[in-house]
């Protein structure tokens, strides 16, 4: 079985982040830069499935010089080979362009199953594997808490408000997972020294056939004008029960149009 993983990097969860004064993008430059979390899982499912069926994992990422280190992180995990979509003209893309860069990059290659986390941290629309799918004309098979592979048909329970649906299809076919799908597994020391040698093709717009006007800020079907920062929190008010107390919280109430 071959899998294709796609996984992004991404301004640490915790950090503060905040929109570059020059073109309005998120700043990632000043803040920690990690793997998607969602993406670790997809990461994992991919490892969990060839370990128990054979064949080979393949990290695709697109993003900067900097987005090695998530794929080498990711290559530590276990994962045998990488290809890295790395291009200045990429800055500014949008969940479009993003999902045309892949499927650029997957296309004419061979493989089962892609294998996407359902959504980035930091954009957070889980638009780009159905995208992708589109762009490929695959199945998709989207929002997976569990993915079974038997022969040529892959099964998952797609996550619900109600509880799950059961979808199937052919491969080769696209899917994305949540987070309750798996538990990921650290890196070891032994990964992590063997990831330095596993192979990572480098790639940039012209190798995968993509037109620069495309993508970035050029080929963006949205962007931000303007923006302020959120104002500073102020102090709240302190009730002093004085035998006044509640008449002085429903009064709050009341201004604040709760009641």
């Amino acid at each position: 079985m071959k899998i294709v993983v796609c996984v992004k990097q991404v301004p640490d969860t915790w950090a503060e982040k905040r929109l570059s004064d020059s073109d309005h993008a998120l700043d990632r430059a000043g803040v920690d830069a990690v793997m998607n979390e969602i993406d670790e899982y997809a990461v994992e499912e991919a490892l969990r499935l060839v370990e128990s069926q054979g064949g080979e994992v393949t990290i695709l990422s697109m993003g900067p010089e900097k987005a090695g280190e998530t794929i080498r992180k990711a290559l530590s995990m276990g994962a045998d080979a990488a290809i890295h979509i790395c291009d200045d003209a990429l800055h500014g893309s949008d969940a479009f362009a993003t999902a045309t860069t892949i499927a650029a990059a997957l296309r004419g290659r061979e493989f089962d199953l892609v294998i996407l986390g359902s959504e980035s941290t930091d954009a957070r629309m889980s638009v780009v594997p159905a995208l992708v799918a589109e762009y490929l004309d695959l199945p998709q098979l989207t929002f997976a808490g569990k993915l079974e592979v038997s022969g040529s048909t892959a099964r998952i329970e797609r996550v619900a408000e109600y509880g799950y649906d059961v979808v199937e299809a052919t491969t080769p076919a696209i899917v994305s997972v949540v987070e309750k799908i798996n538990e990921p597994r650290y890196p070891s020391f032994k990964g992590i020294m063997a990831a330095k040698k596993k192979p990572v093709e480098t790639l940039d717009l012209a190798a995968i056939g993509v037109d620069p006007a495309s993508v970035g800020f050029s080929g963006a079907r949205s962007g931000v004008d303007s923006y302020s920062l959120r104002p500073a929190r102020s102090a709240g008010v302190v009730v002093t029960d004085d035998g006044t107390g509640g008449q002085q919280v429903a009064e709050f109430l009341a201004s604040q149009k709760f009641i």
